[in-house]
């Protein structure tokens, strides 16, 4: 088992919020709002289930503010130390009243991704009767969490850890092997994480076998596995809030040379995806070098999902991977690299990492073997 007891919580988050704020001083707006919970975890380690802080811009961090209501008044002292809470049920409402009491005249931000519409028509006649001027904003901290900081990184890295060991436990004894069903498998294996000291799953677990490897998100059943049958495990874990994603493809038997074909096509093609992990290059164009090898190859039509995307606070967050993305990759961005070739009725390949990417090359978090292993 693993030890996570002294790494729930981050020294980053003032550091975290100060990016914040360079991001909206540079916008023309004097704070933001921040009522995403993801992000607030983010930004300050609050975890609980209501909350939302205010970030000021400019270099004095004492401004800040996080909100949550009564039920969290030990778990906030304890999570956010270093910031003044207000206890509201109203978290948003709250922190826009101080805005407007420290700042008359405010001009604050809010995640107009995440306030639905009629919490934004509220905010914005509270606005107006406190003096301030509101305004929606996208994505500002969500691109903040791109750049992964070294104690992001340790924590992805804890969790991959785990992954990877769980996946070992079942392989050395024996429980991926005909017979078995593909829920029994995947319930194995995710009681092994918890057991290793996992906090949760990082999605359903995908056993998939036989035809059903061909299914890219399958969710696992009573199918039995069964002898010659591909068998596609897709699993992460948490570990501190932070995530994990790893693929691996077997073959119970002697492999067919179809199999073999289409494993050594996508093992090619993720080493390809691997290789253009470089800071400063065309998500596009690193989806296309993995591309590149599985369309040339005569199974183009056979790939149906992009390369990859981003692994931290959640399973899935920016940077995407893909054919039309757009942007570049950044130093710091914790990524995976996860081509396939599904052929319905039959089977499907995906070898999958999670990565991180810094100016001296690409570091593979998840360190299974990638080699077509036989069970």
């Amino acid at each position: 088992m693993f030890n996570n007891a002294d790494m729930h919580f981050s020294t980053n988050h003032g550091a975290r919020r100060a990016r914040l704020a360079a991001e909206i001083e540079a916008s023309d707006v004097d704070a933001i709002i921040v009522s995403d919970l993801t992000n607030l975890r983010y930004l300050t380690g609050f975890t609980g289930s209501n909350g939302a802080a205010l970030v000021w811009a400019g270099s004095d961090r004492d401004r800040d503010r996080i909100s949550t209501d009564g039920r969290y008044i030990t778990q906030v002292g304890e999570q956010a130390a270093d910031l003044r809470a207000e206890i509201n049920r109203d978290c948003p409402s709250a922190l826009l009243r101080v805005a407007a009491a420290e700042q008359p005249g405010a001009r604050v931000a809010i995640e107009g991704h995440v306030v639905t519409v009629s919490d934004y028509s509220r905010l914005a006649e509270l606005a107006g009767e406190v003096g301030a001027a509101l305004t929606p904003v996208t994505d500002a901290v969500e691109r903040l969490r791109i750049v992964k900081d070294a104690d992001e990184v340790d924590l992805i890295t804890s969790a991959c850890r785990v992954g990877d060991a769980a996946l070992a436990a079942l392989i050395d004894r024996g429980a991926i092997t005909p017979g078995r069903t593909e829920r029994q498998v995947a319930r194995e294996l995710e009681w092994e994480m918890f057991a290793l000291g996992a906090d949760a799953i990082a999605f359903e677990t995908i056993v998939a076998a036989g035809a059903m490897s061909a299914i890219p998100h399958h969710r696992p059943t009573d199918v039995v596995l069964r002898a010659g049958d591909l068998v596609k495990i897709d699993f992460g874990c948490v570990w501190s809030g932070y995530h994990s994603d790893m693929t691996r493809t077997f073959v119970l038997g002697e492999p067919q040379a179809w199999q073999t074909e289409i494993f050594d096509i996508v093992l090619t093609a993720q080493q390809a995806g691997r290789d253009a992990l470089t800071v400063g290059a065309e998500l596009a164009d690193i989806d296309a070098a993995a591309r590149r090898i599985i369309t040339d190859a005569g199974y183009g039509e056979y790939y149906v999902h992009g390369l990859g995307h981003g692994v931290g606070l959640q399973i899935h967050e920016a940077p995407g991977i893909g054919a039309a993305a757009s942007g570049t990759l950044p130093d710091g961005a914790t990524v995976t690299v996860e081509p396939g070739i599904y052929l319905p009725g039959r089977g499907g390949v995906r070898i999958e990492d999670t990565l991180v990417v810094t100016d001296a090359g690409p570091t593979s978090l998840t360190t299974t073997s990638r080699a077509l292993r036989v069970l």
